[in-house]
């Protein structure tokens, strides 16, 4: 009689109206009570069950392990409205009733972010799954060794996906489903590969010829040996149950760099001798070098040959050099166009500065080249016979291996300066060192400071430098068509020098200070034929005091 009156009013009209916009009597969701709601007013509640959803943990368990993950790393977000629709959707007459006497709990509805959600999954396979792994055949030492297949399991993703929507939210401990990988490649397959192909591939050096004749050993440049071999060569699944050969080019062309060593060569530049006042022309030597791509396919087949046909062909091309003999007689080297000598270095700085210019001598900068210091003689160490000396660090005398290579820079600086040649970078000492023409002259660092100019000239430059006990000379060898003017400004804005106090020690380099100043250089470059300024450029420069440096 009591559900007869609720659902019946006078008359017997159902007095249930289905379509009212509320949720069904009793509606809940992570202990949030939503019944008998509007949308709006029954998403506004909802919210706290949205931030405590979101703040859990959730762990993902399969047959091997767990991860524990946040929401927003698997990309899950409890969706409020989504959960609104569903407490709507579920309103019936009983529902409804039945809901007046106790909670009715809705599933909260969900988003979920596959990509996220693929992305996390993948990365904690490892906890989650077992990798199968197929057979294979790989070598250690030069001998064949066998690698047992192994079976496994994965996680299907969607069906991982499902498995968390049905569960989440009111559930933070959920098992995916995961399958079992079978290996292809069987045991006994391994075994016959062992003992077959990856033997034979191993039993004799594989010999490397250029010209192909398995009986000439003439044409012989080289070998590879078992170890060699057990280095590129490995037997791989083909993924329909075989074992098929596999050559890693990339470690096959390593091995070779080092076979082929002695077959292959580096061109040679044609030179200049710069001795009895005329230059002579050193012929250009070709070198040859590997072709790649032919010759790591021959050795890919040779390896798995049989023993009577374990040959490669090498292919070499020719390589011309960069300034071959016919280029050099074009570049009208004739004559010293510029010339310049420094002195006063002490020993230690001598040895460098003789060093560097043996390593500079003889380079030739072609029309349109920028020369790099640098970049020409690469690291200046001790392995590169370079000994510790005199440097400028931090605006005060200290030691470091390479000290005294500003000397030679100014020297180059200079001759090129003198040539009339672009200048494509320099920087100037932080303070006056009296042998130095003012703002004119050049330091360097190793991986820092370069001394850069460019041959804006038509005709080559040959550099002859060369070093005694107490001088260093740059001469420049081309075609004289420049006339260089030099004009040195007047000193200005003196500075005078402070004080430093150090710890006596290898470092500390004592001295007397000396003001500082600001002055300037112009060049004056002009057309050798017609007379007319190719250019004009002052430099200013402002040197700063050398400091009163004290060792205590």
């Amino acid at each position: 009689m009591l559900v007869a009156a609720l659902l019946l009013g006078a008359g017997g009209a159902a007095v249930w109206e289905s379509g009212r916009a509320e949720t069904v009597h009793g509606a809940t969701t992570l202990g949030v009570s939503f019944g008998a709601l509007g949308r709006d007013e029954a998403e506004s509640r909802l919210q706290e069950a949205a931030h405590r959803a979101d703040a859990a943990k959730v762990t993902l368990r399969t047959g091997k392990g767990s991860v524990a993950l946040s929401p927003a790393q698997l990309g899950l977000k409890l969706d409020v409205p989504g959960t609104v629709d569903r407490a709507i959707a579920e309103r019936s007459p009983w529902r409804d009733l039945t809901g007046y006497f106790r909670d009715r709990p809705v599933h909260g509805a969900a988003e979920l972010d596959r990509k996220v959600f693929d992305g996390s999954l993948a990365k904690a396979g490892d906890a989650l799954t077992s990798e199968a792994g197929d057979g294979a055949v790989v070598y250690k030492n030069g001998r064949p060794v066998a690698v047992a297949p192994r079976p496994g399991d994965k996680i299907d993703l969607q069906k991982a996906a499902d498995a968390v929507l049905a569960a989440w939210p009111e559930s933070t401990d959920i098992t995916v489903p995961t399958e079992n990988v079978t290996p292809t490649v069987s045991p006994e397959t391994v075994q016959q590969v062992l003992a077959g192909p990856a033997a034979q591939a191993v039993s004799s050096d594989v010999i490397l010829r250029r010209d192909g004749d398995a009986q000439a050993s003439a044409g012989t440049v080289g070998r590879m040996s078992a170890t060699d071999i057990g280095r590129v060569l490995s037997f791989r699944p083909d993924g329909k149950g075989q074992l098929v050969p596999a050559v890693d080019r990339n470690v096959a062309k390593q091995v070779l760099e080092t076979r082929l060593e002695d077959a292959v060569a580096e061109p040679k530049d044609a030179g200049f001798q710069l001795t009895g006042g005329t230059p002579t022309i050193t012929e250009a030597v070709p070198g040859r070098e590997v072709v790649w791509d032919p010759t790591l396919d021959a050795v890919s087949r040779a390896v798995t040959a049989e023993a009577a046909d374990r040959t490669a062909r090498a292919e070499f091309k020719t390589v011309q050099p960069k300034v071959t003999t016919a280029r050099a007689k074009e570049l009208g080297v004739k004559e010293v166009v510029s010339e310049f000598t420094t002195g006063g270095f002490s020993d230690a700085s001598g040895v460098n500065i003789r060093r560097v210019a043996q390593q500079v001598n003889g380079a030739v900068v072609l029309p349109g080249e920028t020369f790099s210091l640098n970049g020409y003689t690469g690291p200046r160490g001790t392995s590169q016979g370079y000994v510790e000396s005199g440097i400028i660090n931090n605006g005060r005398p200290d030691k470091a291996v390479g000290g005294g290579i500003s000397q030679f820079a100014t020297t180059l600086y200079n001759a090129s300066y003198f040539a009339g040649l672009e200048d494509a970078g320099h920087t100037e000492h932080s303070y006056y060192i009296s042998r130095y023409p003012e703002a004119r002259e050049a330091t360097v660092y190793e991986g820092a400071i370069d001394l850069q100019f460019r041959n804006d000239t038509p005709y080559g430059i040959v550099i002859e430098s060369s070093g005694s006990s107490s001088s260093v000379t740059v001469r420049m060898w081309s075609t004289k068509n420049r006339e260089v003017q030099s004009i040195t400004g007047d000193r200005s804005s003196p500075t005078q020098p402070s004080t430093t106090r150090l710890p006596k020690g290898p470092h500390c380099v004592a001295s007397t200070g000396t003001p500082g100043f600001t002055t300037s250089n112009t060049r004056v470059v002009t057309d050798v034929k017609s007379g007319s300024v190719v250019s004009r450029h002052t430099r200013t420069v402002k040197y700063d005091p050398v400091p009163t440096v004290i060792c205590e």
